[in-house]
């Protein structure tokens, strides 16, 4: 056999026979078939590969064999076996397998499985990483320093406020933002990353055809420019509610830490809280009033030391890098922008730099009296370049370059 390539399956009326596939879809391919034995998850079918290895003679395991796996006792390593020594079986399972393969190259889509080197190394440290992800996008977006950051539903103006400015800084200081495209602060984490000009990866508790809080396709489609879209469900399962615990543990597996904007004492984010603390990433909240049922989970992670209290991005700056900050000039992505500017909207960029000024203080350091900064600044924002807060204050909102 060649040995730059792996071994798949095509069907026969009454007979498998094997045929040379990619070597990436043959891997896919048997963990897809894996995936639909009874009684193994996650953690049995990478501890299958792991022993047994991820070719076509794992199908050939009896029973002996597969009870020198850890996790797989007598029973059902018989169970396994007559399913894997089953034609019928085999035939069913690879078809369906196949067809999800399919499914995802008609989405533009990646299997990504575990022994692929683009796998996210941050998710493959967790207990029970999925064996395979379905992802939409680049799945190098997987692999950036980042951040989880997640929410009630039901998100207040002030949670909403609050995630926008920790978002906006976190991808100012060069970081993805990780979180689960349901509605409320995760919704509005994913759209400030967009809007600064950031990366952001959406875990998805269904398959990734399934965008069911985007339906119009107003914000994913910009995700999938430069960020992703994943899932470890198969295309075309629906968002069941026993899908979700499993989606959250892989938001914070794929993040060095996970925030908690607002958040009831029960609830997903929570989940994810719960997750990030077993697997030992840092957890951060945003405190909130006593009187709101949104702060209620937060405040009391803050109570029980399970997440560190934070103000602003500066304070989960400071506990994942200790030794000082990212340079965040050198670590933001750049963002090329059509068109030239003018010599006055480049002397307003270059008075902004990094800064959060006023716009007499622009005027100020630009030389540029405040009628014309009203009219360039007003052009900068059209393009996406500069935003306007509050009081008249005004930022880059990202970096242009020629």
């Amino acid at each position: 056999m060649n040995p730059g390539v792996s071994t798949g399956i095509v069907f026969h009326t009454n007979e498998v026979t094997m045929s040379v596939l990619p070597p990436e879809r043959g891997r896919a391919l048997l963990l897809l078939v894996l995936s639909q034995l009874p009684g193994v998850g996650p953690t049995r079918t990478n501890a299958i590969i792991d022993r047994l290895g991820n070719d076509e003679t794992l199908l050939d395991a009896d029973s002996r064999t597969l009870l020198d796996v850890p996790g797989i006792g007598g029973k059902l390593a018989g169970e396994i076996a007559a399913l894997l020594g089953s034609a019928e079986w085999r035939r069913r399972s690879f078809k369906v397998a196949n067809e999800q393969l399919d499914l995802a190259e008609r989405l533009h889509a990646i299997v990504l499985t575990i022994q692929d080197p683009r796998y996210p190394p941050l998710l493959r440290e967790i207990y029970d990483p999925p064996p395979l992800l379905f992802v939409r996008g680049c799945p190098e977006a997987l692999s950036f320093p980042s951040v989880a950051v997640v929410g009630t539903r039901k998100a207040s103006s002030y949670g909403k406020q609050a995630t926008e400015l920790f978002c906006r800084d976190l991808v100012l200081g060069g970081y993805a933002i990780v979180s689960g495209l349901a509605y409320g602060i995760d919704m509005t984490a994913h759209r400030s990353a967009v809007d600064n000009g950031g990366v952001t990866v959406a875990v998805l508790g269904c398959g990734v055809d399934t965008i069911y809080t985007d339906p119009a396709g107003r914000l994913w489609p910009k995700m999938v420019e430069r960020g992703a879209i994943v899932s470890e469900e198969w295309i075309g399962c629906d968002p069941a509610p026993g899908n979700f615990p499993r989606r959250n543990r892989l938001i914070s597996g794929l993040a060095t830490g996970t925030l908690i904007v607002e958040s009831d004492i029960r609830g997903g984010s929570m989940i994810t809280a719960a997750s990030a603390i077993e697997q030992n990433r840092e957890v951060f909240a945003v405190p909130g009033s006593i009187f709101s049922r949104n702060s209620r989970g937060t405040n009391r992670l803050i109570q029980q030391c399970q997440a560190k209290p934070v103000q602003s991005a500066d304070d989960i700056f400071a506990e994942l890098h200790p030794s000082g900050a990212l340079d965040r000039r050198q670590s933001r992505q750049e963002i090329p922008f059509p068109g030239a500017l003018e010599q006055e909207e480049a002397l307003i960029l270059d008075t902004l730099d990094q800064e959060t000024l006023h716009i007499d203080l622009i005027a100020e350091k630009s030389g540029l009296p405040v009628d014309t900064l009203l009219v360039r600044l007003f052009e900068l924002e059209m393009k996406g370049i500069v935003a306007q807060e509050p009081g008249q204050m005004f930022r880059i909102a990202r970096k242009w370059t020629a």
